[in-house]
């Protein structure tokens, strides 16, 4: 054991963290080096404090070197609440990080980590197409509106399909409508008169319950990746729905067909067999 914490204190490291348990001599060994050991910590941290250090995880003490190792400007354990944790801040390239997050009850809890992950994915989705839109549905009134324009010039069944298509987008401001408590109908008719009028970014304030003519001078914006996405998920699943539709309007179910003429049959024999007792 001895052997083996000089050859960690020959690398330079003084913090050692390993997935499984330290033998007391070897932690009085370390001890008398400097080095912090800590111990039994899940292998999904160890990998997150991989790509935070930028150290290498080494299965073997005999295969560490000082290439190996990780850096952090602090390494120290601190009191939270009734629990003791280990902190391990400054690192030059963190790649992971951890976010500490307290309530007073688990449901609490629970919000701020769904926010949190919200946030997040936001953000992601963000630096994936840097990207935005105006919220409030201002986006779905416009498209809208550009989709009434062109089906237009199509004509036939096809400007049916399309204009369809329009009114399901107008849903989203309409329901937003009803949620701040306006009336959805004159919402949707002061909408298009601000579209009309070149005012693209107009949209629904639920906050206040009012008409803003530009949603992205209160900050109300969407990533462009998320609202596409919406909008060709919600149309995929309409046409399955339409498609399921058709299936079973096409092609009823032969079990009720037999059993419709199991019990025709059977009422028929009832009513000849009533008749001949009756003469």
């Amino acid at each position: 054991l001895k052997d083996m914490v000089e050859k960690i204190a020959a690398t330079g490291a003084n913090v050692v963290i390993t997935q499984k348990g330290i033998d007391e001599v070897a932690q009085h060994f370390l001890a008398k080096k400097g080095i912090l050991a800590v111990r039994r910590v899940k292998r999904s941290d160890l990998e997150k404090l991989e790509r935070a250090t930028g150290g290498k995880i080494v299965s073997s003490v005999r295969d560490l070197k000082p290439e190996d190792l990780g850096y952090a400007a602090v390494v120290e354990e601190r009191r939270v609440g009734n629990d003791k944790m280990v902190f391990v801040e400054g690192c030059k390239n963190p790649r992971a990080v951890t976010i500490l997050v307290r309530g007073a009850s688990d449901m609490v809890l629970d919000e701020i980590e769904r926010s949190l992950k919200d946030a997040l994915n936001v953000l992601r989705n963000v630096l994936r197409v840097p990207k935005i839109v105006p919220g409030g549905g201002a986006i779905e009134l416009e498209v809208a509106m550009k989709l009434r324009d062109y089906a237009a010039k199509i004509g036939g069944k096809e400007q049916l399909a399309i204009e369809a298509f329009a009114s399901a987008l107008e849903e989203i401001p309409l329901i937003l409508a009803e949620t701040a408590g306006l009336d959805p109908l004159e919402t949707l008719m002061k909408l298009r008169q601000f579209h009309s009028d070149g005012k693209i970014n107009a949209g629904i304030d639920v906050i206040n319950g009012t008409v803003k003519e530009d949603m992205v001078s209160i900050n109300v914006v969407e990533p462009l990746l998320v609202k596409s996405s919406m909008i060709k998920t919600a149309a995929e699943a309409a046409a399955a729905v339409l498609k399921i539709d058709d299936i079973i309007a096409a092609s009823p179910l032969k079990k009720e067909e037999k059993e419709k003429k199991e019990k025709e049959k059977e009422e028929g024999k009832e009513e000849t067999s009533f008749g001949k007792s009756s003469f």
